[in-house]
């Protein structure tokens, strides 16, 4: 069976699939936009769980996914990813991006997950250009499919129009 990729417009905490993927700070510790709705949703397990990580790894760094509970969320899993901060394109966004998204599915077919929901990483606060953000989602995520057979559906799920509109271009529908 193949992989089928959704995009849809709406809340990622709202989203049944095995895991949902948090743009996070490297603190994991929550903070605004998609970071502290899933934080909140979720409950305090969530937190307690990011802060064990740390304490034993570190802080997650940029590119890299740690793992934890959904807490009160309907997934099985939170994806912890840290997407780069937009500075112009000349820290290596494009792969730190890309590494986001390679580096969640990974992880959730590890942890035995067949459906995983992303948000825009990095496409909000962090400023990159969303246009591009897109680009590198959807494509990074088609191409890594064909390395997490495990995985059967992938949702991108948009929280507004724009980022939504940008990602069904890419997607060619």
């Amino acid at each position: 069976m193949q992989s089928t990729i959704e995009i849809v417009m709406g809340d990622i905490t709202k989203i049944k699939c095995d895991a949902i993927v948090n743009a996070a700070k490297s603190s994991l510790t929550g903070g605004g936009g998609v970071d502290g709705a899933i934080h909140k949703a979720g409950g305090s397990t969530i937190l307690d769980e990011c802060k064990l990580i740390v304490a034993q790894s570190g802080e997650c760094p940029t590119g890299e996914a740690v793992i934890t509970s959904a807490g009160k969320l309907p997934a099985k899993y939170v994806i912890h990813t840290v997407g780069p901060v937009w500075e112009g394109g000349t820290q290596s966004e494009p792969e730190k991006l890309a590494n986001c998204y390679r580096n969640s599915l990974f992880l959730a077919q590890e942890h035995g997950c067949t459906s995983i929901a992303f948000p825009n990483i990095s496409a909000g606060v962090y400023g990159y250009p969303k246009k591009d953000a897109a680009k590198i989602a959807y494509h990074t995520v088609k191409q890594t499919l064909s390395q997490t057979p495990a995985i059967k559906k992938v949702v991108f799920v948009c929280f507004d129009e724009e980022n939504y509109q940008l990602m069904l271009k890419e997607s060619g529908k």
